[in-house]
């Protein structure tokens, strides 16, 4: 492995180290992970800023074990912000955990260090004392149920784009970089409740219409060659892969806005 090095990025000295760990079977080095968070930055850092992250970390590679961080401040350099931020039913028995908040350059290099593969946000953001915000996002996560592939995940989102437009919403969507795709709309809601509320009933009338190609319910069985809506990552406790993140594949896959 390479020597450790540090650098300076935008003022701010970063440790890095085991640089030519392979972390991708296609050879992709953690040098090269380091080096696409810090050219995407710009587009990345937009959809991060004010969101407490959970880290999926891939210190072996993506064939290793990983492990998901959310408590990141107890390694944390004294520069990156964290965030205390409410976990019920967390494995650790935790009440509350301190999140970093990546919201610029020097800690997306951090995390990238850490072999911080997949950047997963919330659907809200933190106001300036760390409270809580309501959602300023929608999102419908689309799921292919083999043999169904990303095509028809494409034929669902069109017809979640009638209803949601006709409701006055602007959906835009993104690659999972895994297998399906996200939808997503701005949006403005008195309540955390009431995008989870909302989206369940487009799902299920969605379901209702078109009952060969679209399920509702979690279930495994019932989405062979349909596509799952999971309208549930609108829980305010729930994670969502962000824009740009790389996503832990045989080859480097990426999260990609698409229009």
């Amino acid at each position: 492995m390479a020597d450790d090095v540090v650098v300076s990025v935008e003022g701010q000295r970063v440790k890095l180290s085991n640089l030519d760990k392979v972390l991708y079977p296609s050879g992709f080095s953690k040098a090269e992970v380091i080096n696409f968070y810090s050219r995407i930055a710009p587009l990345a850092l937009p959809h991060l800023v004010d969101r407490p992250v959970t880290m999926r970390r891939y210190p072996d590679g993506v064939h290793g074990l990983s492990f998901y961080e959310k408590n990141a401040a107890r390694h944390a350099p004294d520069w990156v912000r964290t965030v205390t931020v409410e976990t019920p039913g967390s494995s650790t028995g935790a009440e509350t955990l301190d999140f970093a908040v990546i919201d610029n350059l020097p800690t997306l290099v951090w995390a990238a260090n850490m072999a911080a593969l997949e950047l997963h946000i919330p659907q809200w953001t933190i106001g300036p004392r760390g409270g809580r915000r309501n959602p300023d996002l929608l999102v419908f996560d689309l799921d292919p149920g083999p043999p169904a592939t990303i095509v028809e995940c494409c034929r669902v989102a069109e017809m979640l784009r009638e209803e949601l437009t006709a409701d006055g919403l602007t959906p835009v969507a993104k690659t999972s970089g895994s297998k399906g795709m996200q939808l997503y709309c701005g949006i403005t809601t008195t309540s955390p409740d009431h995008p989870s509320a909302y989206a369940k009933t487009l799902a299920e009338r969605l379901a209702r219409a078109e009952p060969d190609l679209v399920v509702a319910k979690m279930a495994k069985n019932l989405r062979p060659n349909k596509v799952f809506i999971d309208w549930s990552q609108n829980n305010q406790y729930k994670t969502t892969v962000a824009p740009y993140s790389l996503r832990a594949r045989d080859l480097p896959t990426v999260s990609t806005p698409i229009t």
